[in-house]
């Protein structure tokens, strides 16, 4: 733990007891923590996780006292996860999908500085993936970010009603979308997440603008959109898949694509093992659920209510500009043949 964490917090002991190789802690706090930890321990390589009380200015803080504002200390969950299998970066990435990062002291019905957003690391080697984690995000978005992010100081674990309460009261209270559940087990379940040695590398900006048209790069860095109905694939009808066109990260399967009438391509579910990552996007006027790829950040388009029923209910409206079709007869020859199941 950090030096300069109180001495005084309840899991001191237990922290040190899970330290050691390939182990590191991290304090996330995101609104109601009942959510937040049911969120967290979906995502494979968490560890541990409890529910408690971050960088209080009391002691030992009871709920009601957190409550009352006077602890300044925010509602956080205490992260421990294996390094080996997954990383700092992409646990920040599904975290900032269950939150809204420019609310200040606020997360869906809850108000109150111990609702804040937060990262609180514990050792300086976090803070350059936490920087870039956030620096990424405020990309996105055209408010401040209102995420804070400090050391550790000290962490109080909360009562023990507290702890795991979705799994003990399955329809309790929470503010973070059910979906997103799966979304977090779903990304986990892909090989390549938070390994460096990833597969699918994001290229360097100057790299993009030389390879990309102007409206690829406007879609996938500017959070741009194609005209309907004039672009590559939403009329598209062969067999295949659907990579990122930054990365060639693969996307959506031509088996779960079905004709929406919007002039986009449309698809039903992400193909399996994907790691979309969908965040709440509150631009133009609107709340919609923004869809970007994972390796490469890279805008998509977004996720709606009004897909096929028996697909599932969902249309993941998709820029073509975003993507390149692979054709289910070069896949193979490509290096995506483990994929073809998934087409045919």
């Amino acid at each position: 733990m950090n030096n300069d964490m109180d001495t005084r917090s309840k899991n001191t002991s237990e922290l040190s007891g899970t330290a050691g190789a390939n182990r590191e802690s991290i304090c996330l706090a995101g609104g109601c923590f009942w959510g937040t930890q049911h969120f967290l321990k979906q995502i494979d390589g968490v560890v541990a996780t409890e529910a408690g009380y971050a960088n209080s200015d009391e002691p030992d803080p009871t709920y009601r006292e957190v409550c009352s504002g006077r602890t300044n200390a925010a509602e956080a969950v205490m992260v421990t996860y294996d390094t080996s299998r997954v990383g700092l970066d992409f646990i920040l990435r599904l975290f900032f999908m269950t939150i809204d990062p420019t609310s200040v002291n606020r997360q869906g019905n809850d108000h109150g500085t111990q609702y804040r957003t937060g990262i609180y690391y514990t050792s300086p080697g976090q803070v350059e993936v936490i920087d870039s984690a956030v620096g990424r995000l405020a990309e996105e978005y055209d408010r401040p970010i209102a995420v804070e992010v400090m050391p550790l100081r000290n962490f109080y674990p909360a009562e023990d009603y507290h702890q795991d309460y979705l799994d003990k009261n399955p329809g309790g209270y929470c503010h973070i979308d059910p979906r997103l559940f799966e979304v977090a087990r779903d990304s986990s379940r892909n090989a390549a997440h938070g390994a460096e040695s990833s597969r699918w590398k994001r290229p360097s900006d100057d790299e993009l603008r030389r390879r990309l048209t102007d409206i690829q790069y406007d879609v996938t860095q500017n959070n741009g959109t194609e005209p309907p109905f004039t672009n590559d694939y939403w009329n598209e009808r062969r067999e295949g898949i659907y990579v990122d066109v930054t990365t060639g990260e693969p996307l959506f399967a031509s088996s779960d694509k079905f004709s929406a009438g919007c002039g986009w391509p449309s698809f039903s579910r992400p193909i399996p093992g994907a790691s979309i990552v969908e965040r709440s996007d509150h631009t133009h006027g609107m709340v919609r659920t923004e869809v970007r790829s994972y390796a490469g950040n890279a805008h998509l388009g977004h996720v709606f209510n009004d897909g096929p029923r028996a697909s599932g209910g969902l249309r993941y409206c998709i820029n073509s500009a975003a993507l390149r079709f692979i054709p289910v007869e070069d896949m193979d020859a490509l290096g995506y043949g483990d994929y073809l199941p998934y087409v045919k």
